[in-house]
């Protein structure tokens, strides 16, 4: 999920008299929502659909989290590159390339065969529709601040954010009701059919580009460099324990993180068309907000592990299983302008804490994998509810905090960043997490001593499943721990931030 709706984009650079008389209408506006749900109603509904991909596809666990969790990396890590390239070549251009990469990444997927085969079709595949969010997220929201004004604006973005959040909330939902009835590959076939309409209903927009931007160079070694350490980080975090974590492909993978991570950090402080502008951290309002951003954008993974220990541990479909996030989809929708109006009230410290301690609370409701499973399930309802409220408190204020204590000059490249926290704080958190339940439940003899520290109800056979949840979930209380400290420490109180 994002918690940021700013693109990393300065519509103002379209000079007045670039801007034609063509007006957004709800049509345009449609389509553009079309592209949003791609990637967060569609693409996203691995989180919950996941054991049934790796059992019908016959593939290992890791290879299972990495195509979990390697759609959002490739969305953050291009997200500000691309979000450049549409000011200079055209936004409608990079939507519409996006609904094209949105149609070959869910093709390649939908047609996965079974078998060994089956990662060569659905990694590229995954990676793709990252690359196509990359594309459409900043382009699609840039054309609503240039082809919207006024009130007919803040009704176009609040669209586009339901389209992203709505979406984000429905997915598990979504997915185990078309996995379970149609088989899980008509997800990805019907998004073909999205962006195709989508496609469609956007046909005809005029371009918008950002004028007097030709003579800027893209920063290349930034990305390429910044693209490997990524890369490579991640194969270390999901294989590591499969392949052995002092084994020489892990020990040479951790090294090429290392060399290319530093290289990114020393190209990036040398240049002055930088694609990450380290002099935004200076700002401590905005470094705590970009943080914690990226901290409560990796409790997703508390999604996939509890959507997991439901599934493999108590025998429930995807179906079932998302039926229990309901609560989460309502309530992130219903709630979302209540953080709004707290940031108008009290400021963005205080609803960003209070996102922060429900979404905590919400993780401790999914903890109690000891119990039976009717219990269970109960607490999981209130924990999802709880998990969307908390996150729909944060959401607004964070992204004020992050961007309105930047100087007007810093403001497209602070909202880039943010962004990309977004996308790769949910990328690591995800794999993090699903690294460290697929290594403990297969390996459940370093967690039983937690048999001897809790009661575990009911039966016995699947300990190491609800042992190693309850481990992967305390990591998602950690994060937000630390994500709270980080905005009680440079967030100040009040309406403004300095």
């Amino acid at each position: 999920m994002s918690l940021s709706i700013t693109g990393g984009l300065n519509p103002s650079a379209d000079p007045a008299g670039s801007r034609t008389e063509f007006r957004g209408n709800d049509r345009l506006l449609l389509g553009i929502i079309m592209g949003v749900l791609a990637f967060w109603l569609f693409a996203q509904t691995t989180l919950n659909v996941a054991p049934d991909m790796q059992k019908d596809l016959g593939l290992d666990t890791g290879v299972m989290n990495n195509a979990v969790a390697i759609t959002a990396l490739f969305s953050g890590i291009f997200i500000v590159f691309i979000g450049g390239l549409a000011d200079r070549i055209g936004r409608v251009r990079v939507v519409m390339i996006g609904f094209v990469l949105s149609i070959i990444g869910s093709l390649l997927i939908g047609f996965a065969p079974n078998g060994t085969v089956a990662p060569y079709f659905l990694l590229p595949g995954r990676a793709v529709q990252g690359l196509s969010a990359a594309c459409i997220m900043p382009a699609s929201l840039a054309l609503v601040k240039i082809y919207w004004d006024g009130e007919a604006r803040q009704r176009a973005v609040s669209m586009w954010s339901i389209g992203s959040w709505g979406g984000s909330g429905l997915c598990s939902l979504f997915g185990g009701f078309v996995a379970q009835n149609f088989g899980w590959r008509w997800i990805f076939f019907v998004s073909v059919a999205v962006a195709l309409v989508g496609m469609a209903l956007m046909k005809g927009t005029p371009e918008s580009k950002a004028e007097g931007q030709s003579s800027n160079k893209f920063d290349i070694a930034g990305v390429v460099s910044f693209m490997v350490a990524m890369i490579t980080l991640q194969i270390v975090i999901t294989q590591g324990n499969k392949l052995g974590w002092t084994s020489p492909l892990i020990l040479s993978l951790s090294a090429v993180t290392l060399v290319f991570g530093s290289l990114f950090f020393r190209v990036e402080s040398r240049i002055p068309n930088a694609f990450v502008d380290f002099k935004l951290f200076r700002n401590q309002t905005y470094t705590g907000a970009t943080v914690s951003n990226f901290l409560l954008n990796g409790v997703a993974g508390t999604l996939l592990v509890s959507l997991q220990l439901v599934q493999l541990g108590g025998n429930m479909t995807a179906q079932q299983a998302g039926m229990l996030t309901l609560g989460y989809a309502i309530a992130i929708i219903a709630f979302i302008r209540v953080g709004e109006k707290l940031l108008q009230r009290f400021g963005a410290r205080k609803p960003m804490i209070q996102g922060c301690l429900i979404t905590g609370l919400s993780i401790i409701l999914l903890l109690p994998s000891n119990l039976m499973l009717a219990d269970y399930k109960l607490f999981a309802i209130v924990g999802y509810t709880l998990y969307g409220i908390g996150l729909a408190f944060y959401a607004t204020p964070s992204t004020d905090a992050a961007l309105s204590s930047l100087p007007a000059a810093q403001v497209a490249s602070g909202a880039g960043l943010y962004k990309m926290a977004s996308s790769l704080g949910a990328a690591f958190g995800v794999a993090i997490s699903a690294a460290v339940f697929t290594a403990l439940s297969a390996n459940p003899a370093t967690i039983n001593w937690l048999e001897g520290v809790i009661t575990f109800q009911g039966r016995q056979e699947n300990l190491a499943i609800r042992e190693a949840a309850i481990i992967a979930l305390a990591f998602n209380i950690f994060m937000v721990l630390i994500a709270t400290v980080s905005i009680m420490l440079t967030v100040p109180k009040g309406k403004k931030p300095v």
